[in-house]
Order: structure tokens, then sequence, then C-alpha cells
């Protein structure tokens, strides 16, 4: 049972460090208590932990930019974050963690302001079938995270120039590109600002959740941790990932999201692997490799191997909404086509 609100606000605007904070404040919630964080970052495509970031991003035109690669904890898509963008965080531990609720506040926060807005597909919030609102999840352990933008005025020009969205999700989405299917709330609630937004969020946190939060001050948070944090966030390895030989590559777009195998084999045994994905689960998917290594490339041994994975990953729903089973299902009928 939540007993304490906590709200912090940053300043900073290099993603390195919000993700750091971000990354600190879940694993040191305390029981009992939610925080919203508030963020913002210059000129940055954030990508989903599991994705390649290559597949994903124009990496070299944004890096001449100017602008950063990140790439956060959790599953889910790559998004475009500049000045014009609001990032939200909710931390809480599993027993208090409730996205609906948490989603709750973003729409009564909107609500306030004089527009409506709704839940639709996997993680979006929109406004007449138009998102201004992605939303990724994280847990480990007792400890979670559910983030997310709120586009207030991004420059829809950059994110086409930076984000490399693939015709099969566009498609999905019954758009012709990824500046058509998004609206800025500036267009529908002309002359908001990110403080009167910043402000209806902290009062709908208030209001969903029937108590007043207490304002934390960034200064609260040690500086030590955050910074060894950050330097793993800007860390070349952690954002673009290891480039592996590969002999096979395997990939397709389902209703939970992209899947994307590539398989080194020599003697018709998986040496290495790497597993690239846009589902919500960052966990499944991240298991998929060394799942995969040692066993032999066919239809039988990937499949098995796949099998006992999942035997030992336990049944569920990720947090997009997708039954674990159908995503192990529809890898499985992906390999069996391909071998």
């Amino acid at each position: 049972m939540i007993q304490h609100l906590t709200w912090i606000e940053t300043d900073n605007t290099w993603p390195y460090r919000n993700l750091a904070m971000e990354e600190y404040m879940t694993s040191h919630v305390r029981e009992g208590e939610c925080i919203l964080f508030l963020w913002q970052n210059r000129r940055t495509v954030v990508i989903g932990k599991n994705q390649n970031c290559w597949k994903e991003c124009h990496v070299g035109t944004l890096e001449e930019d100017g602008g950063f690669l990140a790439r956060r904890l959790s599953g889910g898509g790559a998004v475009f974050h500049d000045l014009g963008n609001l990032n939200f965080t909710f931390i809480a531990r599993r027993a208090d963690y409730n996205v609906d609720r948490q989603l709750q506040v973003i729409i009564a926060a909107l609500e306030a302001l004089g527009l409506h807005s709704e839940k639709t597909g996997r993680n979006d919030v929109t406004v007449d079938g138009r998102k201004f609102s992605g939303n990724a999840f994280f847990q480990s352990g007792d400890y979670c995270c559910h983030h997310g933008t709120l586009l207030v005025d991004v420059d829809r020009e950059l994110m086409s120039r930076y984000l490399n969205v693939s015709r099969e999700k566009l498609a999905s989405k019954s758009v012709s590109s990824v500046k058509s299917r998004v609206v800025n709330l500036r267009e529908l609630l002309p002359g908001l600002t990110l403080e009167q937004l910043k402000m209806a969020l902290v009062d709908a946190f208030s209001q969903v959740y029937g108590m007043r939060p207490r304002h934390m001050e960034e200064g609260e948070l040690p500086a030590e941790e955050i910074e060894r944090l950050t330097e793993r966030f800007a860390s070349a390895a952690w954002k673009y990932g290891r480039k592996m030989p590969f002999d096979y590559e395997l990939a397709r777009r389902f209703g939970w999201g992209d899947i994307q195998l590539q398989l080194h084999v020599e003697g018709g045994v998986v040496l290495d692997a790497a597993a690239y994905s846009d589902a919500m689960d960052p966990e499944f998917i991240g298991r998929l490799p060394e799942a995969l290594k040692g066993c032999a490339c066919g239809r039988e041994g990937l499949c098995g191997a796949l099998e006992q994975m999942a035997g030992e990953y336990g049944a569920g729903t990720d947090p997009g909404g997708a039954p674990l089973s159908q995503v192990l299902s529809d890898i499985k009928a992906l390999i069996s086509e391909s071998f």
C-alpha cells in the first residue's frame, strides 16, 4: 500500500545522467513509496534495451548533428527526445506498481488542461488516434519502473531525420510515416508551457493517489553513484552493443513487436547468437542468445532450446500485454519456416 509520494525534476538535459538518476531511484525506492520523476533530454534518440541501434536510428547523422544515442533499461522501441518533449518516470515496488493507475495520472493531467486522451495499443496514449505519449517498462526483482514521453512541441522533422521506422511497423499503425502518426500537445492546446504541464502532472499525481507528494531535491541523490551509472550509460559498449559476424539472420514483425535473430554457426552448431527486438519485456528477449548458444542449428535444436528457456523463465505476460507463450510460439514458427 502506497504511503509516500515523492516527485523530483531536473534541469539536466544530458541523457546519460538522466538514465543514471532513474536507475538509482528505481533500485532504491522505499516500500510503500511511489516516485514521479520529470526530466528532459536534448536532441537524443533513446532505443530499447534489446534494439539494434544501426537498424533503428541514423546514428551517424544524429551524432554529426551533435545529438546523442542512448540505450535505456526497458524494452520497447526507439523514440526521439528534444527540449519540446517532457519525460516522466513512475517508480515503485512491485506490490504498489500499477501501470493503469500510473497512466491515469497522465490522462487526469491532460483532462485538467482541457484535453481528453486515452491509452491505445500496447503502450501509447493518444488523442483522436494520434500519439503524444509512448511508454515502456522495466522490472528488476521487486523494483519497477514505468517511463514515457509527452510530446509538447517536438521537432517532427528531426524525428523523421533520425528515426528509421520499418515499413512493417508503420503499416501496423495504418500510417505512412512516423511524423504523421504523432501529434504535439501544443497543436491541441495552443500556448501550453512545459511548466504548466509539469504542475498539472504533480497535481494529478496527488489526486490519483489521494495524498500530497514530497518534493525531492536532486542534491539528495549520491553524486558518486550517479556519476558511476552515468559513465556506464555513456559508454560505447552500452550504447552501440557488440557487432557479431553471423551466418543466418531471421526477422519478422508480430503483433507484440519485431524480432531479429542472428546466428554464427560452425559445424552445424550455434557458436554465437544475437537477438534484437522492440518487445516490451526486455528480460525474455535478453535471454535468447545464451539459450541458443551451443545448440544444433536446425528446427529441432533451436526450438528445443527455446522450450527449455521458456520452462526456466516461467509463464506470464509481458508489460505490453502479450502472453509470453504467444511470443515463444511466434519465434518458434519463424525458426520452423526458416530451417
